[in-house]
């Protein structure tokens, strides 16, 4: 009899987590759902080929408490992957540093948290990651979405120090860069945008430039079942990619080869 392979899989019951946990249970992946959010995890409980895990990545504790569980139930992974993340809107000159901090605690200490304790697990099988980053974030450090970008360059630079650490146990580390999908994050900017311009002294104008334009985001957004495929893909293939992007806009790759100057010109532009 075939064993499963299995997946702990951060933030599994969210937007982008809930397809890919969907997805992987219907291609013969026992995978623990982990999340923060009890609401939903009872939703779960019944399905076949997933367990959910309560875990909030930014305490250690629970971190522990869900690799305990995991554990008592199986001595192996054969992949952790990473989708949890928040988004924080506003000016670097105006958020307070407790913004940056809480954001740097989830998108990248989170993530440097659960492969800690979870990479034990992954050993035996020679396991592989998967890290979530985000190459609208990575190319485009555009106004007011400073703290993610901050937080996706450092995610970035963790799992390519990762991978080449990681290499010599035989585990591979993959990053997955996706452009704009339809997500509860996605559905939550116009009210991150709005909550900005109301605190904001210096910069409301621009941010009311910047909400006109979340329609036109929104309807560049793309089902996550894409993102879900990608990951599968990932995790089957003989011979993996370092890094997959998916579904990137063509104007986001523009901005990234023109000069410095020229993108600045054009984000003041379309900002003013």
């Amino acid at each position: 009899m075939k064993i499963k392979k299995q997946a702990l899989l951060v933030g599994g019951l969210g937007g982008l987590g809930s397809a890919t946990t969907k997805l992987l249970s219907q291609n013969g992946w026992h995978v623990f759902a982990a999340d923060n959010k009890q609401d939903i995890l009872g939703r779960f409980d019944q399905t076949e080929n997933i367990s959910p895990i309560f875990m909030d990545v930014t305490k250690t504790d629970t971190v522990e408490e869900a690799y305990q569980q995991i554990s008592a139930q199986t001595t192996r992974l054969d992949a952790v992957i990473h989708v949890a993340g928040i988004l924080k809107i506003g000016s670097l000159a105006e958020l307070p540093v407790s913004e940056l901090e809480k954001a740097l605690d989830i998108n990248v200490l989170g993530v440097y948290r659960v492969n800690q304790q979870f990479l034990p697990m992954l050993l035996p099988e020679k396991g592989r990651i998967i890290i979530l980053s985000s190459e609208v974030a990575r190319q485009t450090a555009a106004p007011f979405n400073g703290i993610y970008t901050i937080s996706k360059y450092a995610l970035e630079a963790y799992s390519d120090a990762l991978r080449r650490e990681l290499a010599f146990l035989g585990i591979k580390v993959i990053k997955i860069q996706p452009g704009p999908f339809k997500t509860n994050m996605t559905k939550n900017a116009e009210k991150l945008f709005k909550e900005a311009q109301e605190n904001s002294t210096y910069f409301k104008k621009n941010l009311a430039k910047g909400i006109s334009y979340l329609p036109w985001v929104y309807k560049k957004a793309h089902n996550p079942v894409h993102v879900a495929k990608t990951i599968l893909k990932a995790l089957e293939s003989s011979n993996p990619r370092t890094a997959y992007t998916v579904k990137i806009d063509a104007s986001r790759m523009i901005l990234d080869w023109l000069p410095v100057k020229w993108a600045d010109k054009i984000l003041g532009r379309v900002l003013s």
